[in-house]
């Protein structure tokens, strides 16, 4: 979509009845060096020099090209009278620029990364380097190891092409990562110290609360350094974005341990396959992986509440089941059940390097349980239960080839952003097209699974598990 005049607009769509106004548009503003550095310089973009690559007409992005946050509505009059006056986000499309405002011969580019592990990290890393190397002609490129306590406590890995060529076929990341380690002020003076003028972070939520406050220190020294966030979560829990880099591999190898759970089940007298997967505070690899496979009966997700005893209760669902098929598969995602867990008071107040609340492991509790509500209810019968946690498997993968061209597109469009004088962004597809998001929003911007959309109401159609709604029949 091209807004040409206003940041704010409505389109109009001709039916039948006439026309439809629709809601308008709120382009969000995106923060950009020349906000705070009046003289910044500007030049026609190099790529126009390259001389294995020539952009054809319509190649570079106009500052009016938006990508819509929503794309569905209602267009009946009562749905647009309850509308109001809202305003639905529109943002900057990703892509080059032709005018850039950094000289590659001066570009000295940082790359981190943060946090757990992911499939397509090593891409990350590596389409980053080409890209700035054959796109742009930028020749100093630097990896920094060990997450952000690298910057003030290791030496910088210098790189380039050749260096990186075959790292996209390794799982986990060539640079090390960390969790915790965030000291702003030591960051920020070695960023500066060492004359990087971008900085390119590759991490979740916890990565992009710290390089929020890490813009807003460079933006008050007044430095010329753009930042740039490229969202990394196995969980898919950042918002805003369609979905984050990793998700599909983790998905297709989740299918492999449910797939495996399915054998091990039906193989066994009274066999139940209980598969843990990944998903702290959102389910959506579990549900996923659940309508992926079919072989699941239960999907339990953070979203979502449980229980285990009583009328609707998990272990009734189980008991029918294993009497009508013999066997049952159950999926649990790491966060769910965490409130009906019990905990010490020590661990009600334990925390992880990056202040998130210690999970108790809800696949070796849910497995004792089940031991225990057998054993109480079906005296000398045998009960099979085999337990699988892929965790750090699915993590430790290679990406698959739609995650390999979903981070070089990913890459490439937080180049060409950073290239552009744009900064205190993350790039990212929405509705399938990629954009330029201020960061401050997917900081705090989070992905859960909706259980009351079609996607969950699927979910119960092909498990026919309960709704855990007390009272319900």
């Amino acid at each position: 979509m091209d807004l040409t005049t206003t940041a704010n607009s409505t389109a109009t769509t001709v039916d039948d009845a006439g026309v439809i106004s629709l809601p308008p548009f709120a382009l969000q503003t995106l923060p950009h060096l020349s906000d705070y550095l009046p003289n910044v310089v500007s030049v026609l973009n190099p790529i126009d020099r390259n001389p294995y690559y020539h952009p054809s007409s319509g190649f570079y992005i106009s500052p009016s090209d938006v990508v819509l946050g929503h794309i569905l509505f209602d267009l009946s009059a009562g749905a647009a009278a309850a509308a109001g006056d809202r305003r639905f986000p529109a943002y900057h499309r990703a892509g080059p620029r032709r005018v850039v405002r950094f000289d590659p011969a001066a570009v000295r580019a940082a790359i981190v990364t943060c946090g757990g592990l992911c499939p397509g990290m090593n891409t990350v890393i590596r389409e980053l380097v080409v890209g700035l190397w054959e796109l742009y002609g930028v020749r100093e490129i630097y990896g920094v190891p060990s997450g952000y306590r690298g910057f003030y406590s290791e030496e910088p890995v210098k790189l380039d092409p050749k260096m990186v060529d075959d790292w996209h076929k390794r799982g986990g990341t060539a640079l090390a990562t960390s969790r915790g380690g965030f000291d702003l002020e030591r960051i920020v003076d070695a960023i500066e110290r060492r004359g990087y003028n971008q900085v390119y972070a590759i991490g979740g939520d916890g990565t992009m609360k710290g390089l929020l406050k890490i813009f807003e220190l460079i933006q008050r020294r007044k430095l010329k350094i753009s930042i740039t966030g490229i969202p990394k979560t196995v969980d898919n829990d950042i918002g805003i974005i369609d979905k984050s880099f990793g998700f599909q591999t983790a998905v297709e190898m989740a299918q492999q341990a449910i797939s495996a759970a399915h054998v091990e089940a039906v193989s066994a007298v009274n066999g139940i396959g209980l598969v843990k997967l990944m998903g702290r505070s959102t389910g959506h690899i579990a549900l996923h992986a659940t309508l992926s496979s079919r072989d699941v009966d239960c999907c339990l997700i953070p979203e979502n509440d449980f229980y285990l005893e009583g009328k609707g209760g998990l272990f009734e669902f189980l008991d029918q089941t294993l009497k009508q098929n013999g066997h049952a598969v159950i999926v649990v995602a790491e966060g769910a059940g965490q409130d009906i867990i019990p905990r010490t008071d020590k661990q009600k107040q334990e925390r992880d390097e990056s202040g998130n609340p210690v999970f108790l492991d809800v696949g070796p509790w849910l497995k004792s349980e089940l031991r225990k509500w057998w054993a109480r209810e079906n005296k000398g019968a045998i009960l099979t239960v085999k337990y699988i946690d892929p965790t750090y498997m699915i993590r430790a993968v290679p990406a698959n080839a739609t995650d390999n061209l979903y981070c070089t597109l990913l890459a490439h469009s937080a180049i060409h952003g950073v290239m552009a004088g744009y900064t205190g962004f993350v790039s990212g597809p929405i509705n399938g097209n990629y954009g330029y998001i201020p960061l401050e929003q997917v900081a705090f911007a989070k992905n859960k699974v909706d259980i009351l959309d079609h996607k969950w109401a699927w979910v119960r159609s092909v498990t026919n598990q309960p709704d855990f709604l007390r009272g319900s029949t």
